[in-house]
């Protein structure tokens, strides 16, 4: 998922544009002996998400793309989940029936549908059996869906499109890809994409992580459409603050200079093997301090045979459902 932080503060953002996420498991994932089921491959591509997180930590990286090391579900995360999905079903209704009752009435079967569909969340709460935190978790989730009417008038807005898959290849043959929240068009065709954030607004020496996940996007939108959208929104229903930025084509050239760099730092890292670990103050919430040697821990042993990985010839690029 696609996160910004501020110091130290734990990540809550909800789901972002991961169009690779990491494997989730149950209470098995503290173990140090896991098999996904799933053989390890090269990277292929590159979202916001994973960027963020070879930035961050390159061990990270090797743990949720390579090794698909299972993580235990958040109740933080999850809810952001749960927030994210009833936005983006709201604009089911007609716009005079988009309202706050009816969003939030919305959220008890969304919950049900991200259970099924997601059966690990369950244990978030196997501890629960009165449902006293369930309560409160539901109660805080329905705060932070008030709180976005508070800041956008879903009545007045249409948008182009929702949950937005997208997907395009640069010159260079690196794959960018992730999901898009909201975009929306002006009649005059101006672009603005919109991204939800259940989290508080980072303080502004922290703004310029905040707008890469969304630079990163308008840089595929660039890519497919021919078009510099016209605005980049983050709607933070946490601290109930709106941060916008302007892109131009510059910013857009600079992000793809920074991506083309960051891979041939991620493709070294493949071809070698050596992934060294990043200690910040995030790592007290790293699901795999059992595997980092920060912590004490044993990496697994590195799945991939140290040389370059083959490049794939799949399509230029796409934008609608993965």
């Amino acid at each position: 998922m696609e996160t910004s932080t501020e110091g130290a503060a734990r990540p809550d953002s909800g789901p972002v544009a991961a169009a690779d996420p990491p494997v989730t498991a149950g209470p098995a994932a503290a173990d140090t002996q896991v098999t996904t089921g799933t053989p390890a491959v090269p990277p292929a591509s590159l979202s916001p998400s994973r960027a963020s997180d070879f930035m961050q930590c390159p061990l990270l990286y090797r743990f949720r793309v390579i090794d698909r090391l299972p993580e235990k579900p958040s109740e933080a995360a999850t809810r952001g989940t749960l927030v994210h999905a009833v936005l983006e079903r709201l604009f089911d209704a007609p716009p005079a029936e988009r309202t706050a009752p009816r969003a939030k009435a919305l959220l008890p079967g969304q919950w049900d549908r991200l259970r099924e569909s997601r059966p690990e969340v369950v244990e978030l709460f196997a501890d629960d059996p009165d449902g006293e935190r369930l309560a409160r978790w539901l109660a805080e989730a329905e705060r932070l869906v008030e709180r976005w009417f508070t800041l956008e008038d879903p009545s007045r807005l249409e948008p182009a499109e929702r949950e937005l898959f997208v997907e395009a290849e640069l010159d260079s043959g690196l794959r960018l890809r992730g999901i898009i929240d909201r975009v929306d068009v002006a009649p005059t065709g101006e672009v603005r994409i919109v991204d939800y954030k259940t989290g508080k607004a980072p303080r502004p020496e922290y703004a310029e992580g905040a707008l890469f996940q969304m630079k990163f996007y308008a840089l595929v939108v660039w890519r497919l459409k021919k078009v510099v959208p016209r605005r980049l929104q983050l709607v933070y229903l946490g601290s109930g603050d709106v941060l916008t930025y302007d892109p131009v084509l510059a910013d857009l050239e600079r992000v793809e200079r920074k991506l083309l760099a960051l891979w041939d730092a991620i493709r070294t890292a493949t071809e070698t093997g050596d992934w060294r670990p990043r200690p910040t103050k995030l790592c007290g919430w790293c699901d795999h301090q059992a595997h980092c040697p920060e912590f004490g821990g044993t990496p697994p042993p590195y799945p991939l045979p140290v040389r370059a990985a083959e490049s794939g010839g799949a399509q230029q690029g796409r934008m609608g459902p993965d």
